[in-house]
């Protein structure tokens, strides 16, 4: 059995801007491999990060981090746990590619009250390798009538 993490890491963009970006860390079972393998799982910048931040605050704020060490010039990733990170990831996965106001705030409250097995569903389909695509415009409709 493989134990997973999760990570929230800052990038600097051009300029004075900054982007996060969710990463999964797998630490594969046995003797084989013992270096953790570190597995991208979405970026966010730009005007859909800075409608969501609210939520990005809380996550870090909930895991003993400060407003104040979101920054571009931060180095350190931020540690979180699998539910946080799943809602987070969740909700930068179906923000992306929008624009409308709307819409983004339809999804940001849905996925602050969903259960955790909604979550975690959702979160399996729309990060799939395979079918994530389709599955993060179902997930899209169905919350925000995109």
């Amino acid at each position: 059995m493989r134990k997973t993490a999760y990570q929230l890491e800052v990038y600097p963009r051009p300029g004075r801007q900054y982007g996060l970006s969710l990463v999964e860390i797998v630490h594969p079972a046995g003797a084989g491999r013992r270096e953790p393998e570190l597995r991208p799982v979405v970026r966010l910048w730009g005007s859909p990060l800075q409608a969501v931040f609210d939520r990005v605050v809380e996550a870090v704020k909930s895991h003993g981090g400060r407003a104040s060490d979101i920054r571009p010039e931060r180095k350190a990733p931020f540690m979180l746990d699998e539910e946080t990170a799943v809602r987070l990831g969740l909700l930068f996965l179906a923000v992306k590619p929008l624009r409308k106001p709307a819409r983004i705030e339809a999804i940001r409250n849905a996925t602050a009250t969903m259960s955790a097995e909604e979550a975690y569903y959702w979160y399996s389909k729309c990060s799939s390798s395979t079918s994530g695509r389709r599955a993060t415009k179902a997930f899209r409709v169905l919350l925000a009538q995109e």
